[in-house]
């Protein structure tokens, strides 16, 4: 199913502020809110496609990436639930990262509803952000990258639960496991109940009463983890692959966050990028232009050979097909673009010197295609008096 423009998802323009943005989004998700449409899973869907837009656009990077490449710039690859990117929310993620945008857990206080409370796990853990260089045959073919990060990973001593053992986490004494504490007051229009995250165990649901030594009662440590990473073919200097989940661990047991590539193109020795084309500058003598030869050129693969007709002029433009980038999640192909330079000698000995003064005055030394007159085209060609001078 092809996904919505985010900005056609919040009914905002491309130029639209943070805060229109915002107050766009705010009203759709109360619209959708699952606690207004229970059991409607097309009002739940709108709900999470909403959320995902919000999430794109109310973040300057990637609104920044989104603009430049669509919805390719966030879903790279495969890695983590969805893969790259926004590869589908669920209610959780949107309600521990967004549920402060209602206010005051607003849907929770009016319908009774989870708004975001419940029972909960620890803080969500922060995002991760690396730069991961890429030489110009792993944007071109894709790559598997095998990299270590030192981060916020679970203990293992107690599994990320932060307690000493088993026998040190206790239900919470005032919400009773449910992590929420309800009231019910009187008000003009009835009785009223009110859900609120319990104050005694923030939501969770338990407390500790003897903390895990190792680490601290947090349930994670900051150690090294390696990762492997698939990156796709085609991704240019500056695009960002998010993985879900593989950033830092959360607290006690809260979910993870997401661990964000920034991709550096490192330089070729021999070539230049020009989007999905790849250029080459080639240097030739003057006797080569004249006469032609075959040369050999480098290729982001390897090498491959070409040949240059007599005559070439300098700046003339050889093209390689396919022989450039793919597009990213894309079937375009750039090519290798061979540019001639033709070299003059800056320093010449006196016979060469010498030869080139017979040849300076030949008709064929005047540029353009009509500087000889009919008398001269008769003369003998300029190639063979070339290769007289040249023995």
């Amino acid at each position: 199913m092809t996904k919505r423009d985010y900005y056609e998802v919040l009914s905002v323009t491309r130029t639209a502020s943070g805060d229109e943005i915002k107050k766009s989004y705010r009203k759709i998700a109360m619209e959708y809110h699952p606690d207004r449409n229970p059991g409607n899973k097309e009002a739940e869907e709108k709900f999470k496609e909403a959320a995902e837009a919000y999430d794109v656009l109310s973040n300057p990077d990637k609104r920044a990436q989104y603009d430049r490449f669509g919805h390719a710039a966030n879903t790279a690859g495969a890695g983590g639930r969805g893969g790259y990117g926004g590869g589908g929310m669920n209610m959780e993620d949107i309600f521990q990262n967004f549920g402060d945008i209602f206010g005051n857990d607003m849907f929770g206080n009016m319908f009774g509803g989870n708004g975001g409370g419940g029972r909960g796990r620890g803080s969500r853990g922060a995002n991760l952000r690396i730069k991961l260089k890429m030489d110009y045959a792993e944007i071109a073919n894709g790559a598997n990258k095998k990299i270590k990060v030192k981060k916020h990973i679970t203990c293992q001593q107690c599994t990320g639960s932060g307690a000493k053992d088993k026998g040190s986490i206790q239900q919470c004494g005032t919400c009773h496991g449910s992590g929420q504490v309800r009231r019910v007051t009187n008000t003009f229009l009835g009785q009223m109940q009110t859900v609120t995250t319990c104050p005694n165990c923030n939501g969770e649901g338990s407390t500790i009463t003897q903390k895990c030594g190792n680490c601290k009662g947090e349930g994670r440590v900051y150690g090294e983890e390696t990762l492997s990473l698939e990156i796709p073919a085609g991704v240019q200097d500056g695009m960002q692959l998010s993985m879900h989940g593989r950033g830092n661990a959360g607290e006690r047991g809260g979910p993870p966050g997401d661990l964000l590539l920034v991709v550096e193109e490192e330089k070729h020795e021999f070539l230049t990028r020009r989007d999905l084309d790849v250029v080459y500058q080639l240097h030739i003598s003057f006797p080569e232009a004249v006469l032609g030869m075959q040369a050999e050129v480098p290729t982001i693969d390897g090498k491959a050979k070409i040949k240059i007709p007599a005559g070439t002029q300098s700046g003339k433009t050889f093209r390689l097909k396919g022989k450039g980038f793919p597009a990213f999640q894309g079937y375009d192909k750039g090519d290798e673009l061979v540019e001639i330079n033709v070299w003059s000698p800056q320093h010449l000995s006196n016979e060469e010197r010498d030869m080139l003064e017979k040849l300076k005055n030949s008709p064929n030394f005047k540029p353009g295609p009509n500087a000889r007159s009919e008398k001269e085209k008769e003369e003998r060609g300029f190639f063979d008096k070339i290769k007289d001078a040249f023995g």
